[in-house]
């Protein structure tokens, strides 16, 4: 019988009832997605994009993970272009051709829903809407890699295996992480790697991948905000992110789109 506990890594294996509650929290995230897909065009601001989840959140009875959350007071992060990560809705207006990053993390009944997807203002740039391709591709080959017995390096050399194949560089400041009924836990899910190196993966475990891909090269920078990350070369990013669950065959992704959106639109 699976029992909740920790791992000698720190690492929490939760009980088969907890799955019940990140299948809640993942809907609401990857629903708010969806919906806020619509509203997605040259001419609106980043803060619209952002009052709209915020409100779809409130509606919802749920809890935004990110207000407050050091400080933050957004109900998402929007990261447009050049931007990797943590970037902050404003006064920005998209225009034709913005290729953009929204992060939604929802509390619901005490469990985080955590999920990002990439969109585009109008029409972009063959060129990027092949990055966001390839993005999406990445990450849905790290979560093939899901099942007992399988390491946490085994995640991030699909990952990066894929990403270079295409010659795109793939981010190393920053990672998944551990969440359940906390943001942000052990392990760090780094999206390169060697197979069979670290951690092994065991049923219960629940964790986001969310790799950052570039056009360019991979460093990055952080922005005097203290939270916005850009590319050092400016060269165009994209990200995906679901929140999973390790199970016995294999995994649940507890963030899929209710209406199957994902990267359709850019194929």
């Amino acid at each position: 019988m699976l029992e909740s506990r920790l791992t000698r890594d720190g690492i929490r294996i939760h009980a088969p009832e907890d799955f019940a509650g990140m299948r809640a929290a993942g809907h609401l995230a990857a629903q708010i997605l969806d919906e806020v897909g619509a509203l997605v065009r040259p001419g609106v601001s980043t803060a619209e994009l952002d009052d709209f989840i915020r409100m779809r959140v409130e509606a919802s009875g749920a809890t935004s993970a990110t207000i407050g959350y050091r400080g933050y007071q957004h109900a998402s992060c929007i990261s447009i272009n050049h931007v990797v990560c943590h970037g902050i809705p404003g006064p920005k207006v998209l225009i034709e051709g913005d290729i953009l990053n929204i992060d939604v993390t929802v509390i619901v009944d005490g469990w985080f829903g955590d999920n990002s997807r990439m969109y585009v203002a109008g029409t972009a740039p063959r060129k990027a809407t092949r990055l966001i391709e390839v993005t999406h591709d990445a990450l849905m080959r790290g979560i093939a890699a899901v099942r007992p017995g399988n390491t946490f390096g085994d995640i991030g050399h699909a990952i990066q295996e894929y990403a270079t194949s295409h010659r795109m560089s793939v981010v190393r400041d920053f990672c998944g992480h551990g969440l359940g009924r906390v943001f942000h836990a052990p392990p760090n899910v780094l999206h390169f790697g060697r197979p069979g190196r670290g951690a092994v993966l065991e049923e219960g475990m629940f964790f986001t991948i969310e790799p950052m891909i570039n056009l360019g090269r991979p460093e990055t920078k952080t922005l005097p905000d203290d939270w916005t990350a850009v590319t050092r070369d400016r060269s165009l990013s994209a990200q995906y992110e679901h929140s999973i669950g390790v199970t016995a065959e294999g995994c649940e992704i507890f963030t899929l789109s209710p209406g199957g959106l994902y990267e359709a639109a850019f194929r």
